[in-house]
């Protein structure tokens, strides 16, 4: 456990996204923190010992002291409002909202591209196949959100937040699969990967794939 006490549980094979984003935001608060891996293919996260530290059974779980949470916005705000550092989240009311959304929106929809190109495509080998028709108009949907939301800024908000990671790994699930996206979008997602946080979780090294 480091000096503040902090643990995080992320999955074996370092491809949850959000797992990515719970890291990306420690890192970027510099928060030492410990991090355990769950093998979430060998059922780990049901085992009596992780159950109890993450009632949901689920990555990430971050523990504080005696005080453990999962869901990854909930521990990134948690961490945005506890510690201090660098911001997570716009402290405007309007952008910090805009962030939320965004993180919100990404989890919750566009399914069709979660499902074809999962993060195994993007930390481990790009996929082969063809987008469906659905997933072709998830990723239209997609583009249509981040071309209004960005309106040529660098950043969703006009300054950076943890959402920017998020909608460019979502983005990434089709530009680094070769996939067909707005350059615009495309350079986006691109800068956003070369953050430094980020690149500490792409360079993991991952067992191989079952």
């Amino acid at each position: 456990m480091s000096d503040l006490g902090l643990t995080l549980y992320v999955d074996a094979h370092f491809s949850s996204p959000y797992a990515m984003s719970v890291f990306v935001a420690l890192k970027e608060k510099q928060l030492p923190f410990e991090l355990k891996t769950v093998d979430l293919h060998a059922g780990d996260n049901r085992a009596d010992d992780y159950a109890h530290t993450s009632l949901t059974q689920r990555v990430p779980t971050l523990v504080h002291g005696n005080f453990a949470l999962s869901e990854s916005s909930a521990i990134t705000e948690y961490l945005d409002e506890t510690f201090e550092g660098v911001a997570l989240y716009p402290r405007d009311p309007q952008k910090r909202a805009r962030a939320r959304q965004v993180q919100a929106w990404l989890r919750s929809d566009l399914m069709p591209i979660r499902e074809e190109r999962p993060t195994s495509t993007l930390f481990y080998a790009p996929s082969q196949t063809p987008l469906s028709e659905k997933a072709m108009a998830a990723a239209k949907k997609l583009a249509f959100a981040a071309e209004g939301w960005l309106q040529d800024r660098q950043y969703l908000c006009g300054e950076w937040s943890l959402a920017d990671v998020d909608l460019a790994l979502m983005l990434n699930r089709l530009a680094l699969n070769g996939d067909p996206i707005p350059k615009v979008l495309a350079y986006y997602a691109q800068q956003q990967w070369q953050r430094p946080s980020v690149q500490e979780w792409i360079k993991m090294q991952r067992p191989a794939l079952a």
